[in-house]
């Protein structure tokens, strides 16, 4: 299950592209998202998302979770 939260305009534009060509909004949207070139638009939909609000900690030259973090006493294996 995907749910996806919009604005009434993006909504509008979807209900647009969808009815030129003959699909509900919601098999318009599954089949962008199974389109061979998604994952190029969704990095530069995500590029432009950082650029935005800011980077993502996860996105910067450290792996994410590279910090070392406070180990779990139930962690070790005895």
């Amino acid at each position: 299950m995907l749910s996806l939260r919009m604005d009434g305009e993006l909504l509008d534009r979807l209900r647009r592209h969808a009815a030129r060509r003959g699909m509900s909004v919601q098999d318009y949207v599954v089949r962008t998202l199974v389109r061979d070139d998604f994952d190029e638009r969704f990095h530069a939909a995500v590029d432009e998302t950082e650029k935005f609000y800011g980077a993502d900690p996860c996105h910067t030259e450290k792996p994410c979770g590279a910090e070392p973090r406070h180990a779990d006493p139930a962690d070790r294996v005895t």
